[in-house]
């Protein structure tokens, strides 16, 4: 007979039970996106593909099939994201061939006049083989419809092309976009998102524009910035692959983009995203991608970031990308507000709506809080979204003590905002009503005339557009080096303009990119590192059209040593903030000479760095190895720029070897022309002439840095001049913060 089994055992046996399956339940919950990186390809994307399942299947269990895979990354280089426990993946990491193992983050999205004020009028010299160029744009989307990619004049797709289209009932191609596709790993939809590669929020349509849209006469937000749009290479066709949602860009959408891109024959590919600062290159998806497009011949153009302005801000970093600060152009606006008491104040902003001078109550917010929502002063002073009360405020001006986006005010039903702040001045944006962002001392006149005043009144002027007369300056937001991964290379490499740019826009996304705002618009102005980044796209487009053989690092090159100096004396962290300069993309066409970098000279790079043999076989797929003979030093990586960054300020000596390929006149002599350094720091180069006789000859020299320096950073420059080219390239020491 059976034992019968006591209550208390089944009531242990119950919590046993429970107790499992809540751990079981729990590691479940417990995953999240990971990213398991391998290198390049070692064989076909049908093995490839059985390979990443298999590899899953012993670490999770065999149940599991390619449908738990995320992505398989196997068209370009070989990886997979798949959702993991952190013990999955430390396991997962200890494989054989794998690179890494990182978890997915979500990123973030970082021109009538703009290509002008760069010297690059709509007359440039072209080529035909201009319309062979594809850009592939890794962004939000596109607004196929926008005249800028009007398919009208452009012939069939260049035969290279490899590419296809995401059709939809709500989207389709044409001639110039000649390939699009959306990436969404997580399958989630929120409302404003759009389940194809249509563009929901704008900026992948003003970034593609930026860099490639069509000339389109009379373009303008609502008058102003009235011109001609157009791209840096209008002829260019463009390939879309949508990465970007309402809740940012996810690393494993980002890589498959990459996958998709590379093999698909793009020639250049933009990418203005960036999230945390990378520990290391191969832990960062856009230096892993941007690695494999190099190794294709395709040069990666980044956004540096919009963390400005604290040193060491930049994110996109690898040195075989173009990490791209953001200038400024000769526009600016201003927004006046006017006081009962007939007192003017000027503050920023692109105010398009006409009150026609009519005045309204003004309110302080912090005098208005929701307390029925359980807001307090100290809430509503700020103007958050749902702080202010809605019978206090409602067809007021309300006062704010931060520049928010006005979308506070805006539900509440003001109308307008006046806003102060202690940020800096030169970054004027589109607002859902009538607002002025105002300086502090301006904000608290303000402040005393509302609190000193029974019925206190103003009104928000239309915003003036005028002209910049200290551009080019780099802007506030822009992210600044020096470079967190490998101090020693400068960077970003270069500035773009990326201020109050003006490019093509999706219809359905407000030009505030505030929800209820009904101006819905064909172009609009915005501003961040986001535009600077496809105006270098563009510019490096251009110069492949002419040379369509020139590696990467060649392009890269040709944009650094031409580029526009510009001045410490308006950007306190000089190259840190801008680089080699302000791109020149007519005089980049010609540079005379220029430092040329292989990807075995990478890997030479990145033995340096640390990085070992066996991790370097897998990401490269070669017999590439670390040895004493192949191990490089940084200050030996081919790169137009001369940078260190000192620990202390004592003495130091350091040696800078580098080749330049003749790629001007034929017989030509270069002299080395040093610009002056601080007292205490003597700059060497031997030798100091260069003699070539053919084009394509290769000629070395050394430049020495020694000396000491008591400054935060010192600039000078090499520049190589034959008499017709001028070949510039920045030297940075700079010492560090202790």
């Amino acid at each position: 007979m059976a034992r019968k089994t006591s209550s208390l055992s089944w009531l242990l046996l119950l919590s046993l039970a429970f107790t499992l399956l809540l751990g079981h339940s729990t590691s479940q919950n417990d995953r999240k996106a990971y990213i398991v990186y391998m290198g390049k390809r070692q064989m076909d994307e049908i093995s490839t593909s059985s390979l990443h399942t298999s590899m899953l299947q012993e670490v999770i269990g065999s149940n599991v099939g390619p449908e738990s895979l995320l992505y398989s990354y196997r068209r370009s280089f070989s990886g997979f994201a798949v959702e993991l426990t952190e013990l999955e993946a430390q396991k997962m990491a200890g494989m054989e061939g794998v690179v890494s193992v990182f978890p997915s983050e979500q990123k973030k999205l970082h021109t009538t006049r703009s290509w002008d004020f760069l010297d690059f009028p709509q007359q440039v010299p072209r080529r035909p083989i201009e319309s062979d160029i594809i850009i592939g744009m890794l962004d939000s989307g596109i607004w196929p419809e926008s005249n800028s990619f009007s398919g009208k004049g452009f012939g069939p797709p260049p035969p290279k092309w490899k590419g296809t289209c995401q059709t939809s009932t709500n989207f389709t191609c044409n001639n110039k976009i000649v390939g699009a596709k959306y990436y969404r790993s997580s399958g989630v939809f929120v409302e404003n998102d759009v389940k194809s590669p249509r563009d929901s929020k704008g900026h992948g349509t003003h970034t593609a524009s930026t860099a490639a849209g069509n000339l389109v006469s009379g373009a303008s937000l609502l008058g102003y910035g009235l011109g001609t749009a157009r791209g840096g290479v209008p002829s260019a066709r463009v390939a879309v692959y949508k990465i970007c949602w309402s809740s940012g860009c996810s690393d494993v959408d980002i890589l498959a983009a990459f996958d998709d891109a590379i093999a698909d024959g793009v020639d250049i590919i933009s990418l203005s995203v960036g999230g945390h600062q990378p520990r290391n290159y191969f832990n960062d998806p856009i230096a892993i991608g941007a690695f494999h497009a190099m190794r294709k011949g395709i040069l990666t153009s980044n956004s540096a970031g919009n963390d400005g302005p604290d040193i060491a801000s930049i994110t996109n970093v690898s040195p075989w990308a173009l990490s791209v600060a953001a200038s400024t152009i000769d526009r600016k606006f201003f927004t006046q507000i006017q006081l009962g008491n007939k007192n003017i104040y000027e503050g920023i902003s692109i105010n398009t709506f006409d009150l026609k001078n009519k005045q309204y109550p003004i309110i302080y917010g912090g005098d208005a809080p929701n307390t029925r929502k359980g807001f307090q002063s100290s809430d509503s002073r700020y103007c958050r979204n749902n702080s202010l009360d809605q019978d206090l405020v409602k067809g007021k001006i309300v006062l704010c003590e931060i520049r928010t986006n006005g979308e506070g005010a805006f539900v509440a039903s003001a109308v307008g905002t006046v806003m102060q702040g202690q940020a800096r001045q030169d970054v004027a944006q589109s607002y859902p009503l009538p607002a002025s962002y105002l300086r502090l001392k301006d904000g608290s006149k303000v402040y005393s005339y509302i609190n000193s005043t029974r019925g206190a009144i103003a009104t928000i002027q239309k915003s003036k557009e005028v002209k910049d007369r200290f551009a080019p300056y780099i802007a506030s937001f822009s992210s600044r080096g020096p470079n967190p991964v490998t101090p020693n290379i400068l960077k970003p490499d270069i500035a773009a303009p990326g201020l109050h740019i003006l490019a093509a826009w999706s219809l359905i996304s407000p030009i505030s990119q505030v929800k209820g705002d009904k101006r819905l618009l064909p172009y609009n102005i915005i501003s961040g590192t986001s535009m600077a980044c496809p105006h270098a796209t563009g510019a490096a487009a251009y110069i492949k059209s002419f040379h369509p053989t020139w590696s990467p690092a060649a392009i890269k090159s040709a944009l650094m040593t031409t580029a526009v100096p510009m001045s410490a004396k308006k950007n306190s962290e000089a190259e840190y903030a801008y680089g080699a300069g302000n791109i020149n993309p007519l005089k980049a066409l010609n540079p005379g000479l220029i430092y040329d970098i292989g990807a075995l000279d990478y890997i030479k790079f990145l033995c340096g760095e640390g990085y070992n043999t066996k991790l370097l076989h897998l990401v490269t797929g070669d017999n590439s190895s670390c040895s004493r003979t192949t191990k490089g030093i940084v200050f030996d990586l081919n790169y137009p720029t001369f940078s260190i960054l000192l620990s202390s300020s004592k003495s130091f000596s350091q040696v800078y070897h580098r080749t330049v390929t003749n790629v001007g006149s034929p017989m030509s002599t270069y002299k080395a022309i040093v610009t002056s350094a601080q007292v205490g720091l003597r700059i060497k180069v031997n030798p100091s002439v260069l003699a070539f006789k053919s084009l394509g000859q290769k000629l070395s020299f050394a430049l020495t840095i020694e000396g000491t320096t008591n400054k935060d950073i010192v600039s000078s420059s090499l520049v190589w001049d034959d008499g017709t080219f001028q070949v510039r390239s920045p030297i940075v020491v700079a010492v560090a913060d202790t």
